[in-house]
């Protein structure tokens, strides 16, 4: 299972996607929700781990308790820092 993130100027969107028997990714779930006029000011690096924490939330029913470890996706390479500690 993956979660995939991302965040622009004015909005962030996000997937949930599983692993089939193919090999083939499919969507399970998918996040959407415009900033609000504070988080549109906040560094590119808070945007993207407020996306990473929003998806967590949202999907935590599906997450939690699942049989195999899950990936968190994103395109911001400073991230992986967090990711790692």
């Amino acid at each position: 299972m993956r979660m995939e993130v991302d965040v622009s100027d004015y909005m962030m969107r996000g997937m949930l996607s599983i692993e089939c028997k193919d090999r083939k990714w499919q969507p399970v779930a998918f996040l959407s929700k415009s900033l609000n006029k504070i988080e549109r000011n906040y560094e590119i690096h808070d945007k993207e781990i407020l996306a990473v924490i929003r998806g967590l939330e949202n999907w935590k029913h599906l997450l939690e308790g699942a049989k195999f470890k899950f990936e968190i996706w994103t395109n911001y390479k400073n991230l992986e820092y967090f990711m790692k500690a």
